[in-house]
This record gives structure tokens, C-alpha cells and sequence, in this order.
């Protein structure tokens, strides 16, 4: 009777484990799916496997929690990152929409599973469940082996074809085969002349600036920085570092307090010195 009470009760470690990693859990999935940067989403869902990680091991489904840091954090979601760091998706690339009626069919994709997870919470027995003693009686590996290739075997099967799917589009967007000919320079000037938008070439980046480097804007006759002499991704990005006059005027600042206190004099040309020792 007491083994049957404690199968149903919950310690206080227990319940502070739960609510803790259980709201972190949630704040990584919202985050996943509001973050705006897609770097960001994955992160977040990096953070939420984690601390799923982390409920598997507590309630003895070692197996279980290993796979899920190894594979699905370590390895599947760095693939996703890595897949992102290529192609080089930003925020402005979820307003094209490259396949027609894609949106119309992610929404009924996203009201049936809505429906399927309803539907197995529904049916989600509450009163009588089997402790994990019962569950890895014959040990855990095997316990899930006998699930994997028995009862779930078809969806077992069809998330393997998902994640092949998914390995063969990713190495399919990047990499990409020119199929024209690229255009030659008379011919991007002769675009550019007809479409009036910039009919020079665009500065380099850092021009005028203290460092010519790819994520540091050139500097306008005024001081301000010019958004035309870095790429495109860097901006969209955020990966751009400050040349304005006030960080250029704080940047001699740090220099010149750095001069007195390291006690230092500017030193005069050799040939200046040789002149004046000659006019004397």
C-alpha cells in the first residue's frame, strides 16, 4: 500500500525540478517561435531539448535523455545552425514566398496536429499509470526497442524520412550552381545607368573611417557613416560596428588618456630635429 501511495505522490524536489526546468522549457519554446532571428529561434529550442534532457533522466529514462543531448541537441540542431550560417536566412526572407499556397497548407498542417495532440490528451489516462519501475523491468534500452519497432514503428519510420528530407534540402540550398552566365562589368554598369539607382560603384567599406574592415561603415563628408559601403547581410544582421563621430571622439579619448597615463611624449622627426640643430 505504501509503494501504491508513493507511485502517486511527489516529492518537493520533485515538484521544484518541475516548475523550474518546466518554465524554462516554455519560455525557450515561445522564444523559438517569436524570436525574430532565426539563430536566435534555434538557440532557444537548443535550451528547450536541454531541459527535456534533463526531465528524462529525472524520471529514469536514461536512454532516453542521452539520445536527446547527443543526437537532437548536439547534432541535429548545430546542423540547423550551421545550415542557417550558410544560407544566410534573415528576417526579411519569410515575406517571399517561394512555394504558392505554402502558408494555406502550414495552416492545416498546424490545426491537424493541433487536433492530434488534443485528441491524446484526451485519451491520456490520469488515475492509473505504470511507475518506471514497471517500465524498464527488463531494462530501458530494451523497453523502448520493443516500443520503437512494434507499436511505433510507422512513426518511428516516417520521422526518420523527415530528417533525411531535411539533410537533403539543406544540402540543396546551400549549395547552388550557377545556370547563366555571369554578367560582365560593362554590362552591370550598363544596368546600373539604366535603372539610376547608383551609377558609380560602391565604396569600400571603411572609407574615411579609422579601419577599413567588411563590418565598418565608410564615413560621408559629414561624419555620418554611409549604409551603402557594407553588405546587405551584415546590416540585416545587426553585425555592424559603430564609426560615428561620437564613438571616433570617445575612441581619441581613450587614446589620449592612455598617453598620460602611460606618462608618453609625442615624438619629434629625426629631420626636424637635424634642421633646427642646423639653423642654431
Amino acid at each position: 500500500m505504501s509503494q501504491q501511495f508513493a507511485a502517486y505522490a511527489t516529492s518537493t524536489g520533485e515538484a521544484f525540478q518541475f516548475w523550474v526546468l518546466g518554465t524554462v522549457a516554455v519560455i525557450g519554446a515561445l522564444s523559438t517561435v517569436f524570436m525574430k532571428r532565426a539563430v536566435h529561434s534555434a538557440l532557444s529550442l537548443a535550451g528547450t531539448m536541454i531541459v527535456l534532457a534533463v526531465f528524462y533522466l529525472a524520471n529514469g529514462a536514461y536512454f532516453l535523455g542521452i539520445v536527446q543531448i547527443v543526437v537532437y541537441t548536439g547534432a541535429i540542431m548545430m546542423l540547423f545552425l550551421f545550415v542557417v550560417m550558410l544560407v544566410g536566412v534573415t528576417a526579411a526572407d519569410s515575406l517571399k514566398e517561394t512555394i504558392k499556397g505554402q502558408r494555406w497548407l502550414a495552416l492545416l498542417c498546424g490545426v491537424g496536429f493541433g487536433v492530434l495532440l488534443f485528441a491524446g490528451i484526451a485519451n491520456a489516462s490520469l488515475k492509473n499509470f505504470d511507475g518506471t519501475g514497471q517500465a524498464n523491468a527488463n531494462g530501458n534500452v530494451q523497453g523502448l526497442a520493443a516500443l520503437i519497432f512494434t507499436k511505433y514503428v510507422f512513426a518511428f519510420e516516417i520521422t526518420g524520412a523527415l530528417l533525411i528530407t531535411a539533410a537533403v534540402g539543406a544540402m540543396v540550398l546551400t549549395h547552388r550552381e550557377r545556370t547563366e552566365r555571369p554578367k560582365t562589368q560593362r554590362e552591370q554598369s550598363e544596368q546600373r545607368v539604366r535603372e539610376g539607382k547608383h551609377l558609380p560603384p560602391l565604396p569600400a567599406p571603411g572609407v574615411y573611417a579609422r579601419h577599413n574592415a567588411v563590418d565598418i561603415a565608410g564615413l560621408l563628408p559629414d561624419g555620418t557613416p554611409s549604409e551603402l559601403t557594407v553588405s546587405k547581410t551584415l546590416r540585416d544582421r545587426g553585425q555592424l560596428r559603430d564609426v560615428s563621430a561620437q564613438a571616433l571622439g570617445d575612441l581619441r579619448a581613450l587614446e589620449q588618456r592612455s598617453e598620460e597615463r602611460l606618462e608618453r611624449t609625442p615624438v619629434e622627426p629625426a629631420n626636424l630635429k637635424r634642421g633646427e640643430e642646423a639653423s642654431k
